[in-house]
């Protein structure tokens, strides 16, 4: 009997510490958040006047998206040809497949000079879904302070993303919603038509980003990032540790993960530009398939998902578990016990 006591005790203390290990460890961001990020007032906007600039050429989608994450980061006012010609030519020769200069810069080029050009925490990211790749990339740029580069058009082109508004601080909660975004394309004032591209800084809702932002799709072949939502963001340090430790090594310009090939729209909607005089966009490959959210080195390929469930949730699905698994053991036990001496001496005096 005191056995049994003691099992249904164990029983009922692990239940309670399930429980409160899930009221506790409440919402909180995926990446710990550094003490010095300015304070949440309900958004975020790191676009500055003078840190804009147009792509040069058809091609140069990608190379003019890392002039204006420069610009935004180094407080720098750089629209030189020059300049875009050194990071195109620079991200060609880092691209992950052998692509025909028509199809430009391709996702593993475009994260290399993000991490050479701007900041090594640039990580190349392929989401399953439009949110989770849109959530991750917010508290990111969030946690980071700097601008997420993504793939539209379904990798024809790249845009900016310079900032966001949300219910909540993504710094402070995994429990908010996104309710707009701040975008800027360097097509602008080179073309304007379907979208493509708006003035910068323009202000989506989430709807019309999801317009633009479509999963990743190479017409002339298949590429390992098909149907992914690919974006380039900046992985907070021990995250991004974590990434690159668990990366798989890759030469450049071989078969493996990532790429943004640089098409740029020609006077159709969609940016997908086939004929060798037509304008080409960036095509932004992302990951190995089979990761919901995968990270990856300029080169490399991490698998590592980036919004996994939270401990607390691994804590009680284990511990409720534990806790049934106790509950019918004791209820077994309880039917092979023979009866107590109290008991047979009832029946007896009864008789």
């Amino acid at each position: 009997m005191a056995s049994c006591l003691r099992l249904h005790s164990l029983v009922v203390a692990l239940v309670v510490v399930g429980l409160g290990v899930a009221w506790l460890d409440g919402p909180r961001p995926a990446e710990a958040a550094p003490a010095s990020l300015p304070a949440w007032t309900g958004g975020v906007n790191l676009y500055r006047n003078g840190t804009f600039t147009t792509q040069k050429s058809w091609l140069w989608c990608t190379a003019a998206g890392v002039q204006i994450v420069r610009n935004i980061v180094d407080r720098k006012t750089d629209h030189s040809i020059a300049g875009q010609r050194r990071y195109f030519d620079w991200m060609r020769t880092r691209n992950r497949y052998d692509l025909p200069l028509s199809a430009g810069v391709d996702a593993a080029g475009w994260t290399a000079g993000m991490r050479h050009f701007v900041d090594d925490r640039y990580r190349l990211v392929a989401s399953r879904t439009f949110d989770s790749a849109l959530r991750s990339a917010v508290t990111r740029l969030r946690l980071t302070n700097l601008p997420v580069a993504l793939t539209v058009s379904h990798g024809n082109h790249g845009w900016i993303l310079t900032g966001f508004r949300a219910t909540a601080d993504p710094a402070k909660t995994s429990s908010f919603t996104v309710t707009s975004v701040r975008v800027t394309g360097p097509l602008y004032g080179l073309q304007s038509k379907n979208g493509y591209d708006m003035p910068p800084n323009t202000k989506l809702t989430t709807a019309q980003l999801k317009h633009y932002f479509t999963p990743w799709k190479y017409a002339p072949r298949a590429m390992i990032w098909d149907g992914r939502y690919v974006s380039i963001q900046p992985v907070p340090v021990k995250a991004a540790a974590v990434a690159s430790a668990s990366a798989v090594p890759s030469p450049a310009a071989s078969a493996s993960p990532s790429v943004v090939a640089s098409q740029v729209p020609t006077a159709a909607p969609s940016l997908m530009a086939t004929s060798s005089v037509a304008p080409a966009v960036a095509l932004l490959a992302s990951e190995r398939p089979g990761t919901s959210d995968a990270v990856t080195a300029p080169d490399p390929v991490a698998a590592t998902d980036v919004f996994a469930p939270p401990l607390r949730v691994v804590l009680t699905v284990g511990l409720v578990l534990v806790a049934i698994a106790g509950l019918v053991a004791f209820g077994m036990r309880r039917r092979r016990l023979p009866p107590s001496r109290t008991e047979g001496r009832s029946s007896h005096s009864g008789r």
